[in-house]
């Protein structure tokens, strides 16, 4: 026991000399680390000789073990589900492919491409031969052939060249381009169509007849970064070729002649005087008929007598921050043609000759970026060219309209405005009975989907009527349009109309029904070609008042 006892010292001091660290020495934590049944368990992985782990650097400090080899190891390593990078093993320093390997590991064998000369050998300090790789594919003749030398700026390669704006993507391929003429933008277009109309003149006892339709349209808009000029001027005439005879029946308000003609035109311009102050004004002419069955038709003419209506506003657009106040005031006088009879006689209609002063007043604030509500009213004087009419009465009146209501944009796919009011006339003559009623009135436009669109029209107005003890006619009119894109080139257009007329001091009401459908056949940018069936019925209170009609036409549209 004595013998053996210094032998048993001796080898723990050797053991424990040999566990002795070199550099200062450092207390071991318990860890799991510490129990695990592996080589090297009870020494840290960050300091085991020849095999060093990967350690995230700290902050502000490179890693010096990150070459480009080794992170090209990590990346190709690093698989879902794998462990971290800082847990990935690298060679020790010294390690190659083709020399010496301080872990004994197989060397890498080069790869050698075909056709490549192989080396004789490779041993510790040869040189190792890099494969020549095969010779590169000539160029195909379309690509070696000589061509056109292109400008550097129009390959967008010139020295400080800008980057060019990418082009806008048309929205209507087809739509008309135009032309300019100065800083004024030119389009126009001329419409020709021919049809057949199975009631021309909206009378009870029909008579067919073929007709033609000539619609010239011009539009001139200014491009200017201030101030703004537009002009649209857009008319029709419609001719039958012939005269049509009187029903044996009897006399109808339907002239001989059933040609009209139909204009409206108006300049708008737009002053900015600064930021949140403009100026508005606006230059129109309007020249039409009375419409084909309307009572306002005397019996026996032949032919529709022309009105022409001119005038002028002009107003002030203010902006406080939200809030939108606009002050626009009017005048507009219309005249009448005289009226020839079929036997020759003629009578003057100064009696429908008047004046109109308006002012309207509308103001709005938006409340978000897409929802601005606003109150507008009108207040207008009528005053005739003479001061009774052909039947005794006085027709000079006053009134106006007052309504609410709101314009939203909603992400661009519902846009436009609708509001409510009330609109009410009194006139001179107390025989004459004020004429009022509820007012509605909206513009609406839905983007369904790409391709299809629908719109929503509705409009309240008080027109004069030369019938006696008639105070006018309260015209409320309703449209519902859809339109579809079968392509870009073809477009099919639903369009139904129901609109109401109420003869105050008479008791006539009628009821108006329309539905019309369009085909459109877009060849080009300049040419059109467009199909229409149309069906009109009017449901009227008074005997004889009725009638309906069904229309077909076909035409083409010239553009620029």
């Amino acid at each position: 026991m004595r013998s053996s006892r210094p032998a048993a010292w001796l080898l723990a001091a050797a053991a424990c000399a040999l566990l002795v660290p070199i550099g200062p020495a450092q207390a071991q934590s318990l860890t799991r680390d510490l129990f695990r049944a592996e080589p090297g368990a009870f020494v840290p992985a960050q300091d085991r000789p020849l095999q060093r782990l990967a350690q995230p650097a700290r902050p502000g400090q490179a890693d010096p073990f990150d070459t480009d080899d080794m992170r090209g190891t990590r990346n190709a390593r690093a698989r879902p589900g794998a462990a971290p990078e800082f847990g990935l093993q690298r060679p020790s320093l010294g390690a190659g492919g083709t020399g010496y390997d301080a872990l004994g590991r197989k060397r890498q064998q080069p790869k050698i491409l075909p056709g490549a000369p192989r080396p004789r050998s490779i041993g510790p300090g040869s040189p190792v031969v890099t494969p020549v790789p095969p010779p590169a594919r000539p160029l195909p003749p379309s690509q070696a052939a000589a061509k056109q030398p292109v400008a550097a700026a129009f390959r967008g390669t010139l020295p400080g060249q800008p980057l060019r704006r990418r082009l806008k993507v048309d929205d209507d391929p087809f739509g008309p381009v135009g032309d300019y003429a100065g800083s004024f933008l030119i389009k126009g277009a001329l419409e020709l169509n021919g049809g057949y109309d199975t009631n021309p003149g909206r009378i009870a006892t029909p008579q067919a007849s073929g007709f033609y339709k000539v619609s010239p349209e011009l539009m001139v808009s200014s491009d200017w970064d201030r101030h703004a000029l537009v002009a649209d001027l857009r008319g029709s005439f419609t001719g039958y070729g012939h005269e049509f005879n009187n029903p044996t029946s009897g006399v109808t308000s339907a002239p001989r002649v059933l040609d009209r003609p139909d204009f409206d035109g108006h300049i708008d311009g737009r002053l900015d005087v600064s930021r949140d102050t403009r100026l508005l004004g606006q230059g129109r002419v309007i020249v039409g008929t009375d419409n084909p069955g309307s009572p306002n038709n005397v019996a026996g003419l032949q032919k529709f007598p022309v009105y022409t209506q001119v005038g002028v506003s002009g107003g002030v657009d203010q902006t406080f921050n939200r809030l939108q106040v606009t002050a626009i005031g009017g005048v507009d006088r219309r005249t009448f043609q005289q009226s020839v009879f079929t036997d020759g006689n003629t009578e003057p209609n100064t009696d429908r000759n008047f004046n109109q002063y308006a002012g309207t007043g509308r103001v709005s604030y938006e409340v978000l970026p897409w929802l601005k509500p606003f109150v507008e009213g009108q207040y207008s004087e009528r005053q005739y060219e003479t001061p009774v009419d052909r039947y005794g009465y006085r027709r000079d009146s006053t009134g106006g309209y007052f309504k609410g209501g709101t314009s939203f944009e909603l992400s661009r796919l519902l846009t436009g405005e609708a509001s409510i009011g009330w609109a009410s006339r009194t006139y001179t003559d107390p025989r004459l009975l004020p004429l009022d009623g509820l007012l509605t009135s909206a513009s609406l436009i839905w983007t369904v989907t790409p391709l299809s669109r629908f719109r929503l029209t509705a409009d309240t107005s008080i027109d004069e009527s030369p019938l006696a003890g008639v105070s006018g006619v309260l015209t409320r009119t309703y449209t519902a349009q859809v339109d579809h894109d079968f392509r870009r080139w073809l477009t099919a257009i639903g369009k139904f109309t129901y609109a109401t007329y109420d003869y105050q001091g008479s008791g006539r009401n009628d009821r108006f029904t329309s539905v019309e459908g369009n085909l459109v056949y877009k060849m080009s940018r300049q040419l059109w070609v467009k199909g229409t069936l149309r069906r009109d019925q009017l449901d009227s209170n008074v005997v004889g008042g009725s009638y309906n009609a069904t229309v077909v036409m076909l035409g083409v549209r010239l553009q620029n």
